[in-house]
């Protein structure tokens, strides 16, 4: 049984564990395990069974996936919390790693493999000296297309506050281009006080769509960069503050251009 720990309140971490699986272990069916509200929704597990992420101890998974925090969202994982006999995954993306690193414990989890889904910062990178490199594959789509063809599609789950943070930087953008464009918000449910010229869909997942949208406005998130590289030149992106994830470095890498990237 391959058992997935996925703590984080956020949908990001549950795309990225259902890329990962269709990426590493196609046609097979995992336990997530996870307390984020997202899994209401059935289209974002799919397959997968859903556990709360303390039944790990009762488990015995053949491989335990580890999704971005190494010793768990708030420092729960050991070695000690690992079932005997378990291969464990690591799956890392950037974090901001001063702050993180107080949680590791004297124990920290020793990974029997680690991918590396982005660029680490030096000090974070040198924790996993022997992590690869993996580019993830969403699962196919079942989005239906045509919703936002040539609009600008402003795609986040929330909460509200960035919701409306991202509707007034897409208008900012706008008038610094002199256009007035039809305004459309991609996200799990809309703020009750959307505005009243931004129409409000919610499809999973998003990124079907961006291929017909004039532009695509999202946070810095790690899927929101990953998905919309293809599309790079009308992706608009604001990084917001989070507790463990570096929006920002992730910013600044995927708005430099590709030669300062190689």
């Amino acid at each position: 049984m391959i058992a997935c720990y996925v703590r984080g309140g956020g949908l990001g971490h549950l795309t990225r564990i259902r890329a990962y699986l269709h990426t590493c272990h196609p046609g097979e069916t995992a336990t997530i395990l996870t307390t984020s509200p997202f899994t209401a929704d059935p289209r974002v597990l799919g397959p997968h069974r859903l556990l709360p992420a303390v039944a790990l101890p009762s488990l015995h998974p053949s491989t335990l996936v580890v999704d971005a925090f190494p010793a768990g969202l708030d420092g729960e994982l050991s070695a000690a919390s690992i079932p005997r006999g378990t291969r464990t995954v690591h799956l890392a993306r950037l974090l901001r790693w001063d702050a993180y690193l107080p949680l590791l414990p004297a124990d920290p989890v020793r990974f029997d493999e680690t991918w590396l889904l982005e660029d680490l910062t030096p000090e974070h990178r040198a924790h996993f000296p022997a992590a690869a490199p993996l580019t993830l594959t969403d699962p196919p789509e079942s989005t239906p297309r045509g919703a936002a063809e040539g609009s600008w599609l402003i795609v986040h789950s929330g909460p509200a506050p960035e919701i409306h943070e991202l509707i007034g930087y897409a208008r900012d953008c706008a008038t610094a281009e002199g256009i007035r464009p039809r305004l459309l918000l991609a996200a799990p449910s809309a703020p009750h006080d959307l505005p009243e010229d931004v129409a409000h869909i919610d499809p999973y997942p998003a990124w079907p769509l961006f291929a017909e949208a004039a532009r695509v406005i999202t946070a810095a998130g790690f899927n929101a960069v990953r998905q919309t590289r293809p599309w790079r030149s009308k992706h608009l992106m604001l990084p917001f503050p989070r507790r463990w994830d570096d929006q920002y470095t992730r910013a600044a890498a995927a708005r430099r251009p590709a030669s300062a990237q190689s």
